[in-house]
Order: structure tokens, then C-alpha cells, then sequence
């Protein structure tokens, strides 16, 4: 008999271990499954470590309410788990007059987000915080802070452990079958059964619904985010963090610079059509992938509409002379020797039907499922909050009249 558990989640990233966490704080017995062989392994591990405050999201969001609180408790869980943690501030900069405007919404959403260490900055005043750094106007954010992601997930599945729930690797799911009260989750050699199953699968959680009978309503399209580090000997050009004003019709934020918890500085990323879900280089290619995106009505809807920065975002792909040429609009004394390669990540973005890129968590819930597919950045940085917002939802399930139907 497979062995059962209430809640069986499925991804072993930050966000599915902050949903056990919260759940086996509430005393219920869960079980994390991770595909990989470790932990953390993709979204949660190639991204930059930065703590986001909450500065661009739209009032009254998921992804807002989700980002500040989930900030406080982040700090808050990293000084308890003795993970370090730096809150550094980060610079936002107007590079050009058109994008004054953006700048002053950008302000009023971080004001209504409950942001108070922020301030309106000149252009000498930029200069005093970041020398190398040229700019109209500016935002300092304080609350911004940077973090080494993977290590907190570690910490997270340490302590999901010590509660008494379990954390599995090499767990990838082959298939989710209904049974009259339980869902039986199929391994490889082995299965698991639960009461109720938590979709928190990143990459392929639009597949993992699918799996479990759910349409999602959307598409997970990938995309490569590629990065520059600055060389050791050139990393004092930048101090913290810089960001330009993000284009307000993406959800991109930009190429940016990143002083990592480490010491090293990131610059990027771009965003880049992957034609592989979970591969970590530029000539990655997985045929299935590549045929679940051209097949998809949404993608070419969504082609169509930004064909234009598509175009340019692979042009920076290609060429590190335009990499660096956008990167120089924020610090214009950066040379194109003063990068080294720093690898990518793939963010999985989803997409509906009429080509609309979401730009907000976006939950899903089956008979005996809750499908989480859309966890775009702050994802990691909100995962405290948005897992206790999971678990509020599960429990409610397991707690009614029939157990989680």
C-alpha cells in the first residue's frame, strides 16, 4: 500500500517548502516531492538573492500584500535559521526624461505598498550613493536586501524535517490518479497517496495540473534570463543594487546590477525565448518543449505583441557589445572586459489563451488539488507568505465535510 500522508506537495523549491512548513506547524502530515536531485534545484537557485521590498506591484495585489509580508518574514526567519542575510537598500534610476513618469508611479506604488525607507533622489545624490552610476533622478529603497535563496530552502527543509514532516529528492512524479478518497501519486518504484495534493512545481506546474485533471487556464512559456558578473578586480564599480526604471507593459524588471550576499556582482538579466523547461545554457533544446510552445495559441498571440523587444532581448543574447550597451545606460564607464559570463536561470512565465503574460500569483484548485501556476518574482521572497496562504487554503479543504472535495 502506498504510504499516506494528508498533503502531498509536488516541488521542492522555496515556495512548495514554505507551503510544508506552514503545514506541519498547523500538525499535518506532509510530504515534499522534488523531481531533482537536490533541493531548490531551479527557479529557487538561479535566481539573484534579492530581497525584494515591493516597490513595482500593483496596490492590493497577491503578488503586494504576498511581497511585504513576506519580506518581514523572510528577514525574520533568516536571523532565526542563522542564515545570512544583508538588508543593503537598492537605487532605482531614471536614466532618460520619458521615464520620469514611470519613475513617480513607481513611487506612489511603493507609498501605498507601506514602503517607508524610500526617498526621491537627484542626480548628485545618486552619485554619492553609487559614484559610477549616471542618472536624472532616482528611488532609494531600504527595505531591499539580498540573500542566498537555496540556503534558506535548506533551512526551511530542515525545519519541515525536525516537525516531523518529509522532504524526498529524486521524487519525480509519473502520474496523479483520483481514488475514491485519497489521490494516489505515482513515482518512479514507489507511490505516495494523500488527501489532498499542493502543485508548487514552477516549470512544469501547468503540466502537473494537467496530470491531476485540472485545466489551468494557462501555459508556463520559459524563458532565459542570462547574467554577466563583474570581474573580481572591477566588482567596486557598483556597491549595492542598481535597476532601471522596468518597462511598465513587462514583467521583466531590466538589466540590472547585483551585489550578491556573496560579494559578487550580477548583471542582468535579459529574457530570452527557452526552448528547454529546465536546461541551463543558450543552446539547450528539448523537442517536447519546443512543440508545447509553438502548438500554443497564446504564445504566438503573445509574438505578436512583443516581437519587437523578443528581438532585441535576443540581440543582447548574441552580442555582448549590446549587453554591455544597455548596462552603460547606468554605469557608462563599464567596459565590455569588465564582465565575465555568469550562467542564466529560466523564469517559467504563464500565459493564457489571448496571449497575456500574468503578472500576479495565479491559483488553480481541483477536486483534491491546489495548483499554483504563476510564481512570478517576488516568489521567493513572498514564499513565507504566499506557503501560509497555500496552507490557510488546504486546510480549509481537509477541515470540511468530506475532507478536501
Amino acid at each position: 500500500m502506498p504510504e499516506r500522508f494528508d498533503v502531498a506537495i509536488v516541488g521542492g523549491g522555496i515556495v512548495g517548502l514554505a507551503t510544508a512548513l506552514a503545514l506541519v506547524e498547523a500538525g499535518r502530515r506532509v510530504v515534499v516531492l522534488e523531481a531533482g536531485a537536490r533541493l531548490a534545484s531551479h527557479q529557487t537557485g538561479h535566481n539573484s538573492g534579492v530581497i525584494h521590498s515591493g516597490l513595482y506591484y500593483r496596490p492590493g495585489s497577491l503578488k503586494a500584500r504576498t511581497c511585504s509580508e513576506g519580506r518581514e518574514a523572510m528577514y525574520a526567519f533568516c536571523v532565526e535559521a542563522l542564515v545570512p542575510v544583508r538588508r543593503c537598500g537598492k537605487l532605482v534610476v531614471a536614466t532618460a526624461a520619458t521615464e520620469l513618469a514611470t519613475l513617480d508611479v513607481l513611487e506612489e506604488r511603493g507609498r501605498a505598498n507601506g514602503l517607508r525607507g524610500m526617498s526621491r533622489l537627484t542626480g548628485e545624490d545618486i552619485r554619492r550613493i553609487e559614484p559610477a552610476v549616471a542618472g536624472l533622478q532616482g528611488l532609494w529603497v531600504e527595505e531591499t536586501g539580498v540573500v542566498d535563496f537555496v540556503a534558506v530552502a535548506e533551512a526551511i527543509a530542515a525545519k519541515v524535517r525536525r516537525l516531523g514532516g518529509e522532504v524526498r529528492v529524486a521524487a519525480r512524479v509519473l502520474g496523479i490518479h483520483h481514488q475514491p478518497e485519497t489521490i494516489r501519486i505515482d513515482l518512479r518504484n514507489a507511490a505516495v497517496s494523500s488527501r489532498l495534493v499542493v502543485n508548487c512545481a514552477g516549470l512544469a506546474s501547468d503540466r502537473v495540473a494537467r496530470m491531476a485533471g485540472v485545466d489551468p487556464g494557462v501555459a508556463i512559456i520559459p524563458f532565459r534570463g542570462e547574467y554577466y558578473e563583474l570581474r573580481p578586480e572591477r566588482a567596486d564599480l557598483v556597491r549595492n543594487l542598481v535597476y532601471p526604471v522596468p518597462d511598465p507593459d513587462l514583467p521583466f524588471l531590466g538589466v540590472h546590477f547585483t551585489r550578491r550576499i556573496d560579494g559578487r556582482v550580477e548583471a542582468g538579466p535579459n529574457a530570452v525565448l527557452a526552448l528547454k523547461r529546465e536546461a541551463y545554457s543558450r543552446w539547450a533544446f528539448s523537442p517536447r518543449d519546443a512543440l508545447a510552445i509553438v502548438s500554443y495559441p497564446g504564445f504566438w498571440r503573445l509574438a505578436a505583441r512583443y516581437w519587437r523587444t523578443g528581438i532585441a532581448e535576443m540581440g543582447r543574447s548574441l552580442s555582448k557589445r549590446l549587453f554591455v550597451q544597455a548596462l552603460q545606460r547606468l554605469v557608462p564607464s563599464l567596459q565590455a572586459n569588465d564582465l565575465r559570463w555568469g550562467g542564466c536561470g529560466i523564469r517559467a512565465q504563464a500565459v493564457d489563451a489571448t496571449g497575456r503574460l500574468l503578472d500576479d500569483f495565479h491559483i488553480v484548485e481541483g477536486e483534491r488539488s491546489v495548483h499554483l501556476v504563476n510564481a512570478p518574482s517576488p516568489a521567493a521572497t513572498a514564499s513565507l507568505s504566499i506557503g501560509r496562504q497555500l496552507a490557510q487554503r488546504v486546510t480549509a479543504r481537509l477541515d470540511q465535510p468530506g475532507g478536501a472535495a
